[in-house]
């Protein structure tokens, strides 16, 4: 069990070597043209190539993965623009989902939309990554995300447990929006955007709204990990998680993590609940959702069909 080895890590500090690690991501990138066009297209076919390498290849923590528990990563990379040659401007949609315990169903842990996802790239410069110095913006978008997948599947397992991934794509952040190596200026390191990556890992990270990241722990490892024996139980678990989802939203109403969650997960709660024989808890779910996402309410009202 994952929680175990969180355990077992936490008491062995750093002793864990990388040869006895398989790595946390099996990534898929995906990379279109949208209204643009390159003359070589051998470029995007090696640009998606190393992207891919860049994310499945590299050890990004010191945990152990079993094969079947790596995190899958889709990342669709939408090239708006080409400003000149080497200079991209993008659009990325990333999706990341986890092995529910015990089956095999996948479920979403993010759903992100990211709409600067700007950098430059040239087939002869491989990409690097360092945890404390920036080398590219391509490798720092890479590799923030990376840790915010790692994060919210730690976090997923054990309460809380995410916080060193989410502490090292901090540091990606902040020496990534200082940078004055390359020209590659980007906002979405900064808070000049109320809807960028900036802002999605300070809710993360808020202390006012820890309930998002404890139901999360409330959703997966209480809930979903154990629905398949334990299906009423399970739900009793979600609808705690998202009420304390509900509670943080009060405090802080429609935050970009709020949104990113409920894109995730809209569909599966739909097919949680509508199973359910519970009237009084469906009812109860539905004036939550109604409250806090109304922009599903079309899916959420099937639940009583």
């Amino acid at each position: 069990m994952r929680k175990l080895l969180v355990l077992l890590s936490l008491l062995v500090g750093v002793a864990a070597t990388h040869s006895a690690q398989a790595q946390e991501l099996n990534a898929q990138v995906v990379i279109s043209l949208e209204n643009v066009t390159i003359t070589d297209p051998t470029l995007v076919a090696q640009l998606q190539k190393d992207m891919t390498a860049y994310l499945n290849t590299r050890t990004w923590t010191r945990q152990t993965y079993r094969p079947e528990e790596r995190i899958k990563l889709r990342l669709f990379v939408g090239i708006t623009g080409i400003p000149q040659n080497g200079t991209y401007q993008s659009t990325m949609r990333l999706i990341a989902t986890r092995p529910v315990y015990g089956t095999g169903y996948e479920t979403n842990l993010l759903s992100i939309n990211d709409r600067s996802f700007n950098f430059n790239y040239t087939p002869q410069t491989p990409l690097d990554f360092s945890p404390s110095n920036f080398v590219g913006n391509l490798s720092s978008l890479l590799a923030f995300y990376a840790y915010l997948a790692i994060g919210s599947d730690q976090d997923s397992f054990a309460k809380f447990g995410g916080t060193t991934y989410y502490d090292q794509a901090r540091v990606i952040m902040q020496y990534s929006s200082s940078q004055t190596i390359t020209n590659e200026s980007d906002g979405g390191w900064t808070d000049a955007s109320p809807r960028n990556r900036y802002w999605l890992l300070n809710n993360l990270t808020d202390p006012q709204l820890e309930a998002f990241r404890t139901g999360l722990y409330a959703y997966y490892r209480q809930g979903m990990d154990i629905f398949i024996e334990k299906p009423d139980e399970a739900r009793t678990s979600i609808l705690a998680a998202l009420t304390g989802i509900q509670k943080a939203n009060t405090v802080r109403p429609n935050t970009l993590f709020l949104r990113a969650f409920f894109d995730a997960k809209a569909d599966e709660i739909t097919n949680i609940f509508r199973t359910s024989t519970d009237i009084q808890q469906k009812q109860q779910l539905l004036t939550l959702l109604t409250d806090v996402d109304p922009g599903n309410l079309a899916k959420y009202q099937t639940i009583n069909r």
